[in-house]
């Protein structure tokens, strides 16, 4: 009985809708009385994690309140290491500050443009 009952709970939690929030909160959480991360556009407490962190607090606190994405897959994390990122997870960025909806800083190098005063290819957007 009591296995059904934790099993019913651990599968609303994971239909549960995931909270959303903004870049601008995450800003908010950037030292070790709070420290959030943006992974892959997930939103992670890591506050808790900052003593276990093999790397150190250092590193964790060096991202905090910004989007870790680029340092956490240069580091090559393991599969444990995800694993493990569940249980920080609080929530997702909303929508319009997804990686996926934001301008790219990346140079458009369009062969056809030419900038008129000195040539160039490259088109900044």
């Amino acid at each position: 009985m009591l296995t059904n009952i934790l099993f019913s709970m651990h599968k609303m939690a994971e239909e549960a809708p995931m909270k959303t929030f903004s870049f601008e909160e995450v800003k908010e959480h950037n030292k070790a009385g709070g420290c959030w991360l943006v992974i892959h556009d997930n939103v992670y407490d890591v506050t808790k994690f900052l003593d276990e962190h093999p790397g150190g607090e250092e590193v964790l606190l060096e991202q905090a309140g910004g989007d870790a994405t680029e340092n956490f897959e240069d580091v090559g994390h393991s599969s444990d290491a995800r694993t493990l990122m569940k249980d920080y997870l609080i929530g997702e960025l909303k929508e319009e500050d997804k990686r996926d909806n934001l301008p790219t800083k990346l140079p458009n190098y369009d062969k056809d443009a030419k900038d008129k005063d000195n040539g160039s290819s490259c088109v900044l957007q």
